[in-house]
């Protein structure tokens, strides 16, 4: 498998992907982006040095809302299909590789829900907003039901300041606080916190040998 940039068409509309593949990779770290953002942001590049240094294939989702061009966010349940069928794809790709799911704010929100669906051995939530922005009534409401729904182990790393709320630890999450806020813009920090946690993740898992 070549990898690189790749379409992938899905239930509405195309999604890009940026493959970074590895000969017999340990896993799959699949990651999505941020609300109005891209797969150039400095935790998700962080989180990629990571995996790659672990021996995992990366690839970062582009979903299609922002493939064509448009920065407010699809609707939740067109992320959801969107994320499946390039979950679904990739897992054609590389066949019996175990996948990790994650992403950025909104993108782990997006993994956050389609864990118990999609089967991923673990979740990395990024910048995960607990609370929603507030309302004109001063509300906030909250999203903690969505990460706290996941039964596979999750790791959050958050920025201290984070106006959008931190996740607290239970038996399955373990939480990081770094310096910084919601943007998460310390890639070596980011990368620092993930590693460790995608080896205990992965380790007694069968390492696969890399094809001729």
């Amino acid at each position: 498998m070549t990898p690189g940039p790749m379409s992938v068409d899905t239930p509405h509309g195309e999604a890009q992907v940026e493959l970074d593949d590895t000969a017999g990779p340990r896993g799959l770290l699949v990651l999505g982006h941020g609300a109005g953002g891209g797969v150039e942001a400095p935790d998700l590049l962080g989180a990629r040095a990571a995996a790659r240094d672990a021996g995992l294939a990366v690839a970062r989702v582009l979903q299609p809302y922002r493939v064509a061009g448009r920065k407010a966010p699809a609707p939740a349940a067109q992320l959801d299909a969107a994320w499946a069928a390039v979950v679904a794809h990739l897992a054609g790709l590389l066949p019996g590789v175990p996948q990790i799911h994650g992403g950025r704010s909104s993108g782990a929100r997006v993994a956050c829900r389609g864990a118990a669906a999609l089967g991923p051995v673990g979740v990395l939530a990024l910048a995960f907003p607990l609370l929603a922005p507030a309302r004109r009534d001063g509300t906030r409401p909250d999203r903690g039901p969505e990460i706290d729904a996941v039964t596979v182990p999750v790791l959050a790393v958050s920025g201290a300041n984070d106006r959008f709320g931190v996740p607290a630890p239970s038996a399955t999450r373990e939480v990081v606080v770094l310096a910084g806020d919601h943007s998460l813009r310390a890639r070596g920090p980011v990368a620092a916190a993930v590693r460790p946690w995608l080896e205990g993740l992965l380790e007694g898992l069968p390492m696969r040998t890399p094809a001729p």
